[in-house]
C-alpha cells in the first residue's frame, strides 16, 4: 500500500475523487490542486497519473511512501520470503 500526495496546477472539482481511485482533493492555494491518499500498488498510481494526463494537467509534484502493515507476532517482515 502506498501513501501519495499529487499536486497539480488548476483545480478539480471533489465531485472527481472517485475517478481518482478515492483520492481526497484539496485546493492548497488558488491555482493548485493536491490529491491524497492511499493505493494499492504503484500500478494504481501510474493509473492516475495517466488519468491526470489525459486531462491535459499539469503535474507539479509527487509524493509517495510505502505503509507497512505491522508484523504480527510470529510472522515475517514484508518482503521476507519462506525458506
Amino acid at each position: 500500500m502506498l501513501n501519495i500526495e499529487i499536486r497539480i496546477k488548476g483545480h478539480i472539482k471533489e465531485q472527481w475523487s472517485e475517478w481518482f481511485g478515492g483520492l481526497t482533493i484539496d485546493h492548497s492555494d488558488p491555482d493548485e490542486t493536491v490529491l491524497t491518499g492511499c493505493v494499492p500498488d504503484q500500478a494504481a498510481l501510474y493509473g492516475i497519473i495517466s488519468r491526470l494526463r489525459d486531462l491535459g494537467l499539469q503535474l507539479i509534484s509527487l509524493s509517495s511512501q510505502e505503509i507497512h502493515e505491522n508484523n504480527q507476532p510470529g510472522s515475517k517482515p514484508n518482503g521476507v520470503s519462506g525458506e
